[in-house]
């Protein structure tokens, strides 16, 4: 594994150290996580689609039906 070093704002750095203590791992794996989460995020050279931008969304609403496409009764004169 290669080493690289940044600069990080006071705050920033407070936050990354918090977070590594709640979650019991190192500052460097937070990183790595956080920098592979974001990279596979959006699509390289292309725009981000929809989901893309709202898939820290999808499922956090509660008590609504789990798939609303495959329950005929939500289907009903769809596409008439």
């Amino acid at each position: 594994m290669n080493t690289i070093s940044l600069k990080l704002p006071d705050r920033l750095l407070e936050r990354l150290e918090a977070a590594s203590r709640a979650r019991g791992t190192t500052k460097s794996s937070l990183v790595r996580e956080c920098l592979e989460k974001s990279l596979d995020a959006r699509p390289v050279g292309g725009k981000a689609t929809c989901y893309d931008l709202a898939s820290d969304l999808a499922g956090s609403l509660k008590g609504l039906p789990r798939d609303l496409a495959t329950n005929p009764k939500y289907l009903e004169g769809f596409g008439q």
